[in-house]
């Protein structure tokens, strides 16, 4: 049924569309251009020595995986309750198959990523691959047990409060600017408001990432063990209250 349902969502997203799966390399390109021009030209903000759209282009493209994953598991009650009125089988498998699905988005744009990155291997900026290149299917993994967790969460209590469904699209926009995709960890040291960044999981998934992309920059294997059992708990409660809520959810929806 999870593969059934990955082909779906594939079917779904490129039905009538002229470019397909080019939308996956579009939006990263023009989102890395918005931020070569806001926090490159004007903020004028320290990419710790990785080259501009090098930087931007890979925290673009782990944010877009996690994104995607939460925003798309926290419909899955209310989008797919023509189906769920019809035949009984797991719930939990939507909103699996949804986070498989967008792995093929990530390859896509980690691709364009890879094809950035040798371009400016050989134009100066030569790319070092080390051990940390091994982190790298660890923290998909990561990221994806983080959106599959909230995104089930949100999914739960929209059921009854659909007030969430508003909420979210303005929390993801938040959430971004709270998670180091287009600045480096180390411009916050000092600031008042690194601790709330910090405490943010996704902000060690994020800067580990480069780590593991780059093979610089600092890893902290002390907040990359507090992302993993946030993750952990925030999975763990996601499971507890869709389990809890997919029983009698058709009365509410």
């Amino acid at each position: 049924m999870i593969v059934l349902f990955v082909k779906r969502d594939f079917a779904t997203q490129f039905k009538q569309t002229v470019l397909g799966p080019l939308w996956h390399i579009i939006q990263p390109i023009f989102t890395t251009i918005v931020f070569l021009l806001l926090f490159g030209k004007i903020a004028n903000i320290s990419t710790d020595g990785i080259p501009s759209v090098l930087f931007y282009l890979s925290g673009i493209t782990m944010w877009n995986y996690f994104s995607t994953c939460l925003t798309a598991t926290s419909n899955t009650f209310v989008t797919n309750a023509h189906i769920f009125g019809k035949v009984y089988f797991p719930r939990l498998v939507l909103p699996i198959a949804i986070v498989i699905s967008n792995i093929a988005k990530f390859g896509i744009q980690f691709a364009l990523l890879i094809a950035v990155m040798i371009y400016y291997h050989f134009n100066g900026f030569p790319i070092h691959i080390g051990w940390s290149i091994f982190l790298i299917p660890f923290l998909i993994l990561l990221m994806a047990a983080l959106g599959l967790g909230a995104g089930i969460i949100v999914s739960s209590l929209t059921t009854k409060y659909r007030d969430f469904t508003h909420l979210l699209v303005f929390g993801v926009q938040l959430m971004m600017y709270v998670t180091p995709v287009a600045y480096p960890i180390s411009y916050i040291e000092g600031k008042s408001y690194k601790n709330i960044i910090l405490l943010n999981p996704l902000s060690s998934i994020v800067e580990a990432f480069r780590f593991a992309v780059f093979n610089t920059g600092h890893l902290d294997p002390y907040f990359l063990g507090y992302s993993v059992l946030c993750t952990i708990a925030i999975l763990v409660l996601g499971l507890m209250l869709f389990t809890r809520v997919e029983s009698s959810f058709m009365d509410t929806v």
